[in-house]
């Protein structure tokens, strides 16, 4: 059985979204990222990031990991393409070709949009979103943005979904990225065919399911 490591307030949110949506069967082992605790290797501590048994399993002492009959990955983005292909069926590759554009969305997601998008979120997390300091910090993200948003946005002219006409892997992985820059409302209001895009990829079952789940954890 597949096991996913991680809380879902965290990027294993896009591992148990696919595997909802491919109805697969697996065990969530609820690893903690350890900045969010005071004392990570206490004794009384949850299952963390600096945990022992967890490093064992990904010694970079990141989440998300995935276990699947005895092979381990620990890159989430990478995760969700691997369960896609084993697993098949529409949200997977048709052919080779499909495949390499599958690959390249989610690696333009991970290298032109998630880097901006992650400093959006952490200036929320931390706090700081309305200080000077944090404002500008967002300002900065945005303009980065502003190229992705429109790369995107030309594609999706005359389609719902990035790859053939259908919700693929491609759509979940650039989905869980763009969620991080949810907060820029004016930013998706310029690029009305993102916006729409995301709202179908958010309203499928399994995403909501997904978000169920992480919105039961502690913030």
């Amino acid at each position: 059985m597949l096991t996913i490591y991680g809380v879902y307030r965290s990027r294993a949110s896009r591992n148990y979204w696919l595997a909802r949506e491919l109805g697969i069967p697996f065990r969530s082992v609820p690893v903690i990222q350890a900045r969010r605790l005071a004392e990570p290797l206490a004794a009384d501590a949850p299952i963390n990031t600096r945990t022992p048994s967890f490093l064992a399993v990904n010694p970079m002492g990141l989440i998300p990991a995935i276990e699947d009959d005895g092979l381990v990955l620990t890159e989430s983005l990478a995760n969700n393409l691997y369960l896609a292909r084993k697993h098949g069926g529409p949200l997977a590759p048709a052919d080779i070709a499909e495949e390499g554009q599958i690959g390249n969305w989610t690696m333009w997601a991970a290298t032109e949009v998630e880097p901006h998008a992650v400093k959006i979120i952490l200036a929320h997390d931390d706090g700081i979103e309305n200080t000077p300091g944090g404002r500008d910090l967002i300002a900065t993200c945005v303009r980065s943005l502003e190229k992705a948003f429109g790369r995107l946005e030309t594609h999706l002219d005359g389609r719902d979904y990035l790859v053939g006409s259908r919700f693929t892997v491609a759509d979940l992985n650039l989905a869980e990225v763009f969620r991080y820059t949810m907060s820029q409302a004016a930013l998706f209001e310029r690029h009305p065919r993102v916006k729409a895009w995301l709202a179908l990829c958010q309203a499928r079952p399994a995403f909501k399911a997904m978000m169920e789940e992480r919105l039961k954890e502690p913030e």
